[in-house]
Order: C-alpha cells, then sequence, then structure tokens
C-alpha cells in the first residue's frame, strides 16, 4: 500500500511529518531524510497494531495537487 505523508518544515528546525490517512500518526526528523524514514517507522507500527487489535487497515486516500489562480 501507499500512503501520502504530508511533510512540514519547523519553525524550530527539522521536519515535522503527518501520514493523513492514519490519524495520530506522526513523527519528525532533524533532516528531511530522517523525517521520512521515521514517518516510514511510524506508519509500519501503526498498522501493525491495527493489525494486532483486529482493526481494519484504512484504504489510502487519493490526493491530488491543483493550483488555483489568484483572486
Amino acid at each position: 500500500m501507499r500512503y501520502t505523508v504530508m511533510i512540514r518544515e519547523d519553525e524550530e528546525g527539522g521536519f515535522l511529518a503527518s501520514c493523513p490517512d492514519l490519524p495520530g500518526c506522526h513523527s519528525e526528523g532533524d533532516t528531511l531524510e530522517d523525517a521520512i524514514s521515521n514517518i516510514k517507522e511510524a506508519i509500519l507500527c501503526y498498522l501493525e497494531s491495527l493489525k494486532k487489535d483486529n482493526l481494519p487497515i484504512p484504504m489510502p486516500a487519493l490526493f491530488e495537487t491543483i493550483d488555483i489562480a489568484s483572486v
């Protein structure tokens, strides 16, 4: 499965990462690469926890980036 992650630069340094399809699944890293690696691990742990508790695995949502003209 492929999940979309959102990564933002933190005002205090480093990067914050989250997975919108998995509520509460967040991570961070000092570098972009660290943040990506850490969110992958967080997603795997999240999914393993759901599986262990016999809960449904959320299907990834489809995301599209669109340009909005200035109003």
